[in-house]
């Protein structure tokens, strides 16, 4: 990865957190949906990027979160399973040694698989955030309901900021 790559990325980290912490973070619709945009920052790292880099960036970002909303490590799990979901996702179908393009952006790779990509990676991060958040069974369809629609809100606002932001693959 190249100087450039690093310094588009930590500024993207800066940005995403700073979205998220200062004007997401508060915006919840009647408790049910909220959107967390920051989960686009470690959707779209670079492919080549180590395993273990990979865990450290989502373990730090998820501690950043956890600083902000005074969650006692939840951020930081949810963000490790978001992790550990797109290593297995991009290794189970992409052939990483033959991938050439840089990062999975909706631009890079298509509507189709970006989406998918995305609604699995979204799903887990949000299935491990809520019911840690809960950490109890007994609210089950609460939390599952409130997981769905954060996944839906979720997913519509990274798909929004990949449809203004992304670079067309040139033809």
């Amino acid at each position: 990865m190249n100087s450039r790559a690093i310094l588009i990325n930590i500024f993207r980290w800066i940005v995403l957190l700073f979205v998220q912490i200062f004007l997401l973070r508060n915006m919840a619709f009647y408790n049910l949906s909220t959107p967390f945009i920051y989960v686009l920052f470690i959707l779209v790292l670079p492919f080549h990027i180590p395993n273990l880099l990979l865990y450290v960036i989502a373990f730090i970002t998820g501690l950043t979160l956890d600083t902000f909303y005074d969650t006692l490590g939840v951020h930081t799990s949810a963000c490790i399973a978001l992790a550990f979901v797109r290593i297995l996702f991009i290794s189970v179908s992409l052939n990483r040694e033959a991938i050439d393009e840089p990062e999975p952006s909706l631009g890079n790779m298509g509507f189709r698989w970006f989406s998918l990509y995305a609604v699995l990676c979204i799903f887990v991060h949000h299935v491990v955030l809520f019911f840690l958040e809960a950490f109890k069974l007994t609210s089950i369809t609460y939390t599952l309901g409130r997981t769905l629609l954060s996944v839906v809100f979720t997913l519509f606002t990274v798909l929004l900021v990949e449809f203004i932001f992304h670079n067309r693959k040139s033809a």
